[in-house]
């Protein structure tokens, strides 16, 4: 017997159970996806342990899971339900199996699925069941009907599991950190000089130069400066990082936001950066991430401007990093360099920091290298 697990290394975020991909009884081989979980950072496939047949389901469709709980257990090779009808005597017809009847008792129903009516106010008579038992679509479904018809001129979109999740991430950030931010400026000419002259190169290596690759390397050397802006809190110390695991918000649509990390990035050259942030970002549209793409980060970049926005204060820390870098809109602005006014392509950065692991002067020295580094790029 094999039990499948829930990863115990999830950067403390809770799981649910998205969809099982195969039922109690089917046969399996071992690695082969067998349950996704969903959370809010990522979904991910949980795959067999061992060659077998899934013998028992202990975490039904919608049930919240914690790291290292037994979603499932795995049996020997038709150890499944037995068919009874292969007992009967040889001449004996055989009964035709009773087809299964939706559970219409609450008390029977999985949790996930209880908590689902409950949250919406339905009853299990409430819902048209689609097939042989209630399912989340079929709650969904009923609650879609019901927004149709409800208060003209309103739309009403209830929550999914991402949008819960970040929403209890991020008002957790807000309750334990106090937030302050630092403002500065910065001019884009160097990089984006550099940028022009080598992002053809660039992409015949498999690599999109794109701005952010920038960023991305100049916060790692930033870190210099100022070591703890690398670092976490504990009730007892500060702990800093050697590695710079730099994670970049990457917007999802209308479904959230996700976090890709570029991992060990103080040992990365810039190609080989942008060269992983493209890797990352494509598979993030495309749900591709797997846990590690998304664990592990130390310090985090929002490039906000993408979307018009030029400054974004304070953007909210991702636990239990305790800074995160913001970039505003790239546009032309008119600067004086020494007695002149010029036009320069400008936008502001933030850095928005967790008082009680970093002060004003360690802000202020990390954002002046941060710029600095950005504006005297070598050619």
């Amino acid at each position: 017997m094999a039990d499948i697990l829930v990863p115990t290394e999830q950067e403390g975020t809770k799981a649910v159970v998205k969809m099982w991909l195969k039922k109690v009884g089917d046969a399996v081989r071992e690695n082969d996806p067998v349950v996704e979980l969903e959370t809010d950072k990522v979904a991910v496939e949980i795959a067999a342990t061992a060659d077998g047949t899934l013998s028992e389901i202990l975490a039904e469709e919608g049930a919240e899971v914690e790291p290292g709980a037994v979603l499932g257990r795995i049996g020997a090779a038709g150890a499944g339900s037995v068919d009874k009808a292969t007992t009967q005597g040889a001449g004996t017809p055989l009964a035709k199996p009773e087809a299964p009847r939706a559970r219409t008792d609450a008390s029977q129903l999985p949790p996930g699925i209880r908590r689902m009516l409950e949250e919406h106010g339905l009853q299990v008579a409430d819902v048209p069941v689609s097939g042989v038992r209630l399912t989340r679509e079929d709650i969904q479904a009923e609650v879609d009907r019901r927004a149709k018809g409800g208060a003209a001129g309103i739309t009403r979109v209830p929550h999914d599991t991402m949008r819960k999740r970040i929403a209890e991430h991020l008002s957790h950030s807000v309750q334990v950190a106090p937030h302050v931010t630092a403002v500065f400026e910065a001019d884009f000419t160097a990089i984006a000089a550099h940028r022009a002259a080598n992002k053809d190169a660039f992409a015949q290596e498999g690599a999109n130069l794109t701005f952010t690759a920038y960023f991305i390397a100049a916060s790692a050397a930033a870190m210099k400066v100022a070591p703890a802006v690398n670092g976490r809190w504990y009730d007892d110390r500060i702990d800093i990082y050697e590695d710079v695991n730099i994670g970049i918000g990457t917007a999802l649509g209308e479904k959230g936001l996700i976090v890709p990390v570029v991992h060990r990035v103080q040992a990365l050259c810039l190609l080989e950066i942008a060269k992983a942030l493209s890797d990352l970002t494509t598979r993030a549209r495309d749900g591709k991430l797997s846990q590690d793409d998304v664990r592990g980060g130390t310090f985090s970049i929002s490039n906000h401007g993408v979307s018009g926005s030029l400054v974004a204060a304070p953007i909210i820390i991702n636990q239990p990093q305790s800074a995160i870098l913001g970039v505003g809109k790239l546009e032309k602005r008119a600067v004086v360099r020494g007695d002149r006014i010029e036009i320069r392509p400008m936008a502001y950065v933030t850095l928005t920091i967790d008082h009680r692991v970093i002060d004003a002067f360690q802000t202020n020295a990390w954002l002046s290298r941060f710029v600095e580094i950005l504006e005297t790029w070598p050619a």
